[in-house]
């Protein structure tokens, strides 16, 4: 048995703080909202998981200092735009070191940085054991509710991955290790973007062939990118690659699908964030990435389309009608560039 604070209690880390407790961990929850440690420590969270029932194991609480002395183990579970806050605020309260697990995806407007890299900079390294990412095609609700879900543990030391798959791995929930940070990393985050452009063409109704070429493409951007960073090709045709994006993109449990289905029957980028409820992490990462790929001299069509739509007010038939019509190319440029 282990000891482990998850910080974020929302319906990913309040998902994940009962696959531990399921698997006999002694977890607490933290949450900033001491209204929401209550009604967690009376075994449920409506507002994120309705209907499901938490282990009564698990414990929550909105005393950080508490979550903090509780173990040496953080899962970081808050959204991208709150990882510096909440990071900053566990280095102040920290003594020793601790094993960071972020479960986050996303990369930071301006700066660029990756979820790690930024938890590495609001931690003193002398406190940091390791960091690793766990990622994959993973609904919340699905994982809740013990179906069959696959993710990736990565970590630069090979070690530090292997101990996060004993940390999570039981029946339902399996879990692979992988030691490219950049891959999973980068495939987590923009696959938020390419959900939220699969959402639009479901509002605008053009079907599963305009979906299909959408996930394909999408695909190709993300691996472009990601290549050019460091990353190595083949974790975009694994569990953090192409298995994340199918599942975001195909269904109604993504919430940045559901952003862009918004957005597809004519609402705007304001109304669609008013109406959520939730982050929609892609709006964020699509202007990160937009900023990436003019940088870094990357082709990424589908992102400065979305990027037209959402910062632009480009209306969304006019990106689609400038996607499609763009210049002539032969498929396997793409794939002859990765390598």
């Amino acid at each position: 048995m282990e000891k482990v604070t998850v910080f974020g209690a929302g319906s990913w880390g309040t998902a994940l703080a009962g696959v531990l407790a399921r698997n006999g961990h002694d977890v607490l929850l933290w949450t900033h909202r001491q209204a929401q440690a209550e009604e967690l420590n009376s075994h449920t969270n409506e507002d994120y998981l309705p209907g499901i029932r938490l282990p009564e194991s698990l414990r929550a609480t909105a005393d950080q200092a508490e979550a903090i002395r509780h173990s040496s183990i953080f899962v970081i579970a808050v959204p991208s735009k709150a990882i510096r806050e909440v990071c900053s605020s566990i280095n102040e309260g920290m003594d020793g070191p601790a094993l960071f697990i972020h479960v986050s995806k996303g990369i930071e407007p301006d700066t660029h940085k990756r979820i790690s890299e930024m938890i590495a900079e609001e931690v003193d390294s002398g406190k940091v054991e390791d960091i690793v990412v766990l990622s994959g095609p993973s609904h919340a609700e699905e994982v809740a509710l013990e179906h069959p879900t696959t993710v990736t543990a990565a970590s630069r030391n090979i070690d530090s991955a292997k101990r996060v798959q004993d940390l999570f791995m039981n029946q339902f929930l399996r879990v692979y290790t992988n030691t490219d940070v950049v891959g999973v990393e980068i495939g987590g985050a923009l696959k938020n973007i390419i959900a939220l452009a699969a959402g639009i063409t479901d509002g605008l109704g053009y079907g599963d062939n305009a979906k299909a070429a959408l996930i394909t493409r999408g695909l190709a951007e993300i691996a472009r990118l990601g290549v050019k960073m460091g990353a190595t090709p083949l974790t975009f045709s694994g569990l953090s690659g192409v298995g994340d994006l199918i599942v975001t993109c195909t269904s109604p449990h993504s919430r940045n699908w559901r952003a862009g289905n918004m957005l597809g029957k004519g609402k705007t980028t304001q109304e669609v964030l008013d109406s959520m409820g939730m982050v929609v992490e892609g709006i964020r990462t699509t202007k990160a990435a937009r900023q990436l790929s003019e940088k870094m001299e990357v082709p990424m069509p589908i992102t400065a389309a979305l990027y037209s739509v959402l910062f632009e007010g480009v209306p969304v038939e006019k990106a689609v009608e400038d996607l499609m019509g763009r210049v002539k190319k032969d498929e396997m440029e793409d794939l002859i560039d990765l390598l």
